[in-house]
């Protein structure tokens, strides 16, 4: 390895470990404290729950830990969104666990915890999972409401999705160890089987203290709503338990029994490991990923025994498009090239930049995928599309619009990862998170936005001192620099992979070395979902 590479090498894992720095702080959860509370009362924290729960021999791959990073900061931060979530298995079975955090203000849902919620019960719809609610919450973090409570997105959507759900044949067990009141107590009674612990597990409309104000009834909170009460006098809870041990055995219980799914049949073999070292992914992008590498590197060694059948290999150079397995999965990998190469006229074309004819030959390998029906993988470190006066006579908007409208109507599944940069329509044609992906993550090294920082934070610091001077203030070279300086801090950290996952505009930021495992459980997940529809495309110009 030469010294570029060591660089290279040392800065990639220094943003690894950064990452797992944040998740160790993350998973704190609200603080020691609030975790002793807990343990006091008997109740384990929401990671404890889901280790007891999950099969030691599975994997257990976390959504949305970033969420709420770094947001919330008035209110005392919500990490993790308040609630632990992501795909397991339980009794063998491959599921979602969604446990909400008592830790963090009493389990309240803020608005990131809504949204991840949904993305939960999304994931377990496309892809037919069973989902098990482990529910804790003291309901919507009132002095917030009016971002959480009414609208199409919000709180009440989590109940229409479970009468959804249900519709559907989708398992759905809750099992109630806290809190679960107001609009909250209607998810464990809209699921399949509910299931609550004695003395710490209640149900109810409106607690006792709400009770005395609203109607003057005096009743404590066990009476009002406790295991024994809904076990035995309403009928609303169907098992009850002493211990979350017991309740988390049951529920074990319960997914043995489940019946297997109809598989939709993606092709799989046994699984081999890239011939090329796994660890040297590490070394390939340069730091700050500012210089230009062979996109063929990082796949052969994500792809089983490093082979990758290239589609159109002298054509469209910018996008690399070919077949290849992950884990025995069959895929079809749509991936962005950062080497400069030459296009068949003997152009210079830019690595990132999406052109003409690479545009081209991506749509038409997403059909190929579609009609073989092979999952789709992208791997996005991408610029945008090529622009000026060359690529606009040629059309670039309409061969951009081609790959769009693929993209969009896809059907076979598909796996989106960010390695490095996300700007512009090229989100988009990449499969960026507004066009459905089943699953998308970011290495550490990924930045999203509109463009790039220098460019944006240029085009805002023009439109900002022809304001001022607009309005007769001079602006000296200094006060420009230092205007400029700050646009480009606060656009920075807008691009930044956690600002992304905090917002959930990437279900988690990864180690590059799991995107093997995390590419074939997301596969794993929707071979689950037996219906896929039929592909069909719209009216584009050709």
């Amino acid at each position: 390895m030469n010294l570029e590479n060591n660089r290279n090498e040392d800065w990639m894992k220094m943003a690894v470990s950064q990452a797992k720095q944040h998740f160790e702080k993350i998973k704190l959860g609200g603080g020691k404290k609030a975790i002793e509370k807990q343990h006091e009362r008997n109740k384990l924290t929401p990671r404890e729950r889901i280790e007891y729960l999950c099969d030691t021999d599975k994997p257990f791959l976390e959504i949305g830990a970033f969420a709420g990073f770094d947001m919330y900061e008035e209110q005392g931060g919500c990490p993790c969104g308040g609630t632990v979530a992501g795909i397991g298995y339980v009794s063998g079975r491959q599921c979602i666990i969604v446990a909400n955090d008592q830790t963090v203000k009493a389990g309240a849902w803020f608005p990131i915890t809504g949204k991840k919620n949904l993305r939960m019960q999304e994931i377990s719809m496309e892809n037919k999972l069973p989902i098990i609610y482990l529910v804790d919450s003291a309901g919507v973090f009132l002095p917030m409401q009016d971002e959480i409570f009414p609208d199409k997105e919000h709180f009440g959507r989590v109940f229409r999705n479970n009468a959804k759900m249900s519709a559907m044949g989708i398992t759905q067990i809750a099992a109630v160890m806290g809190a679960c009141v107001a609009g909250g107590a209607y998810l464990p009674i809209m699921s399949d089987e509910t299931l609550m612990v004695e003395g710490n597990g209640s149900i109810f409309l409106a607690g006792a203290y709400l009770v005395k104000a609203a109607i003057g009834e005096e009743i404590d909170n066990e009476t009002l709503g406790g295991a024994v009460t809904h076990t035995e006098i309403s009928g609303i809870a169907d098992y009850k338990f002493k211990t979350e041990q017991e309740c988390l055995d049951h529920i074990k219980k319960i997914m043995n029994k489940l019946g297997d799914p109809e598989n939709a049949g993606f092709n799989r073999v046994a699984p081999a490991t890239p011939k090329k070292e796994p660890n040297e992914i590490y070394s390939i992008l340069h730091e700050g990923n500012v210089k230009p590498y062979d996109m063929l590197e990082i796949i052969e060694r994500i792809v089983d025994n490093s082979e990758f059948d290239q589609f159109k290999e002298d054509y469209g150079k910018t996008i690399l498009c070919g077949y290849a397995r992950i884990e025995g999965w069959a895929v079809g990998i749509v991936a962005n090239q950062r080497m400069v190469s030459k296009n068949k006229k003997g152009e210079m074309q830019i690595g990132g930049v999406i052109y003409n004819d690479s545009a081209d030959k991506a749509a038409r390998f997403i059909m190929n995928c579609n009609q073989k029906k092979i999952p789709l993988v992208f791997l996005q470190d991408v610029t945008g599309f090529m622009v000026g006066s060359r690529s606009e006579h040629s059309g670039i908007i309409k061969d951009g619009a081609k790959l769009v409208n693929v993209v969009a109507n896809s059907v076979v599944p598909k796996i989106t990862i960010i390695i490095g940069n996300s700007y512009g329509a090229g989100n988009y044609a990449m499969c960026g998170k507004a066009y459905d992906p089943r699953f998308i993550y970011a290495w550490p090294s990924a930045k999203i936005a509109v463009m790039g920082g220098d460019q944006a934070a240029k085009t805002l610091l023009q439109i900002q001192v022809a304001t001022m001077k607009a309005k007769g203030k001079e602006v000296s070279a200094e006060e420009e620099k230092a205007l400029l300086d700050r646009i480009k801090a606060s656009y920075e950290k807008q691009t930044s992979p956690y600002y992304a996952a905090a917002r959930l505009w990437v279900d988690n930021i990864i180690d590059p070395m799991d995107t093997r495992k995390v590419i074939a459980e997301g596969i794993t997940a929707a071979n689950q979902n037996k219906d896929i529809a039929d592909f069909k495309m719209g009216v584009f110009q050709v």
